[in-house]
């Protein structure tokens, strides 16, 4: 596994970039608010043998990645994202968003629908909230002591992990990072996926929420099975908490490749070369 900077306006991001000798497209993953790339450590591993390459960033300001230079807006987000990734994928990917990784991704395949052959979303973020809704998120996200990051880290899994106490001593430092707090201070309610954006999205779709998902709210999950279009695949899999990249990483991939495999021809699996049209990637 490679590990790349690439540079942005918001300073350099770290790339963990894997090549795998699959026949299935290049994935991207992209995770959550205040978490970075390595928890997709053992996601990695297992799609490496079906994909052709796996490449996960951290956010600006998020794992090893450089402090944002300037105040890290919802914004500023998608643009450094986005372009890290025109500049490291040279294929329509299998785009997979994690939780703020999912409001990450479809803004990804909105403006680019051309360079995302399936979109996986894995408890999104993005779906509206109530003005009653977001003070409880920004309360589970107001971690300063190492009994709520306790607390916060069981809302995200279907089973504590063991390594829960090691992780939950280092929360409220990460939590309390700028890029962090700039998140949480500057979206707004606009800043939501609405309903019309949702349906209009082209390439194949699949919705994992888990059943054991504890963080965002159950209207969020019906939000995204309302108004994504017809031809997305929605599962409420048992087992899977928030983050099932810690959960059942195994699972988690055996599904993205069958979902992917059955999405996309042969033809479309194995040609690397070249964008496709948003047209050719609804067939």
């Amino acid at each position: 596994m490679l590990v790349r900077r690439v540079p942005t306006d918001l300073g350099s991001l770290h790339v963990y970039d894997a090549r795998g000798p699959g026949d299935l497209p290049t994935t991207v993953l992209l995770h959550g608010l205040g978490s970075a790339a390595t928890p997709f450590g053992r996601l990695v591993e297992h799609l490496r043998s079906e994909v052709r390459r796996v490449v996960a960033p951290d956010y600006p300001g998020h794992g090893f990645s450089d402090e944002a230079g300037l105040q890290l807006t919802p914004e500023a987000l998608f643009a450094s994202i986005g372009g890290a990734l025109d500049a490291l994928v040279d294929e329509p990917a299998i785009v997979i968003g994690n939780s703020l990784g999912g409001a990450v991704a479809v803004q990804y395949a909105l403006e680019h629908p051309a360079r995302v052959r399936a979109l996986v979303l894995v408890s999104p973020a993005g779906a509206p909230s109530s003005e009653e809704e977001w003070r409880e998120i920004r309360r589970t996200f107001a971690v300063d002591s190492a009994a709520q990051a306790d607390a916060f880290l069981r809302r995200l899994y279907h089973r504590p992990p063991w390594f829960l106490p090691l992780v939950a001593r280092e929360l409220p430092a990460v939590l309390q990072r700028r890029a962090v707090r700039d998140l949480l201070d500057t979206v707004r309610r606009d800043h939501a996926l609405s309903a019309d954006s949702l349906r209009s999205l082209p390439m194949p779709v699949l919705l994992l929420w888990g059943q054991s998902d504890r963080l965002l709210p159950e209207g969020h999950f019906e939000y995204f099975a309302r108004h994504l279009p017809g031809h997305a695949v929605i599962e409420r899999p048992a087992g899977f908490g928030h983050c099932p990249h810690i959960d059942a990483p195994q699972a988690l991939a055996r599904r993205i490749v069958a979902f992917v495999r059955e999405a996309l021809p042969p033809r479309a699996r194995v040609d690397g070369g070249g964008l496709l049209s948003p047209v050719a990637l609804t067939h």
